[in-house]
């Protein structure tokens, strides 16, 4: 006999009464993961984004969680159906109060069987919640300009939230890190990590610097996308790019080694190295991303 698992439904409920016009919030709702949202809370988590413009059948999601377009009432209503094998959906709807208020809802329904439901339950909940109180932050500062009882982070979704963030992907040395490829006639050793920029996040490498803080490195060159640092010692010349361009952040790293004594030094250190310089741009990325101005407050001054 085949086993039956058992699944039931969970049920997760937001709501606001926002003191703005219902046409005001619906405009704002209409913006939900275009170039210009002012809703979702980036860039302390991730975008949400869509392979077309928002409308009925538009595939996307944030991070992790995919989701299609499946009805779509403009100034109204949206609503998500799961595509990332679970069953279920979300939505978010404005409901006018007066001429100057209205109810923002966001409920999420989902079929769940118990190992999902334990997931559900200690991670994904906790940090859903979150979100969506975040994103009706957002949705009151876009509209009226302040926020009386802004949300707060849990000790447990600051965890997940750590341990969820992005992680550098290896990447070659961008073309277009010039000062890195030109730091030496030959190069012994290279190698590049990369993240994504999220909307809000500075494009400037000068606000990057500090991904190697702690470490006494001047310097030794800079252009409109990069800046690079390094030294040199009688063993072994060292240099790291901190390249921006095109929504994404690379360290890079070149070495040229001098004589026997540099490549013994250095056959130690580059087993440590790709962890540290994954772990120093990791923690950078965040401290930048969470220091940012949000969604809504980016919106708040145009408003």
């Amino acid at each position: 006999m085949r086993a039956v698992r058992a699944v039931r439904a969970v049920r997760d409920v937001h709501a606001r009464t926002v003191p703005a016009p219902a046409a005001t919030v619906g405009a704002l709702l209409d913006r939900l993961g275009g170039e210009d949202d002012p809703l979702f809370p980036t860039p302390a988590w991730p975008p949400m984004r869509f392979d077309r413009p928002l409308g009925v059948g538009a595939d996307g999601g944030h991070g992790f969680v995919r989701y299609r377009v499946a009805a779509y009432e403009p100034g109204r209503r949206l609503r998500f159906d799961f595509t990332d094998g679970g069953t279920g959906w979300h939505e978010a709807t404005v409901h006018p109060l007066g001429p100057g208020s209205c109810r923002v809802e966001h409920v999420l329904e989902s079929q769940l069987p118990l190992f999902r439901r334990l997931m559900w339950s200690l991670v994904i909940r906790p940090v859903h919640g979150t979100v969506v109180e975040e994103l009706l932050d957002n949705i009151e500062r876009a509209a009226t300009g302040r926020v009386p009882a802004p949300a707060r982070r849990s000790s447990r979704v600051r965890l997940l939230h750590r341990l969820l963030w992005d992680r550098p992907r290896a990447v070659p040395l961008p073309g277009t890190a010039r000062l890195a490829h030109g730091a030496f006639p030959r190069t012994d050793f290279q190698d590049a990590w990369q993240l994504e920029l999220r909307p809000g996040m500075p494009p400037e490498p000068e606000a990057w610097q500090g991904v190697l803080r702690g470490a006494a490195f001047p310097v030794v060159g800079r252009t409109d996308h990069e800046i690079l640092l390094g030294g040199d010692t009688r063993q072994l010349g060292f240099r790291a790019s901190i390249h921006v361009a095109d929504g994404r952040v690379t360290l890079g790293t070149v070495v040229r080694l001098h004589r026997a004594g540099g490549r013994l030094y250095f056959a130690v250190v580059r087993r440590f190295h790709p962890f540290m310089a994954r772990l120093m741009l990791r923690r950078f990325h965040r401290r930048l991303a969470l220091a940012a101005p949000s969604a809504g407050e980016r919106e708040a001054p145009r408003a």
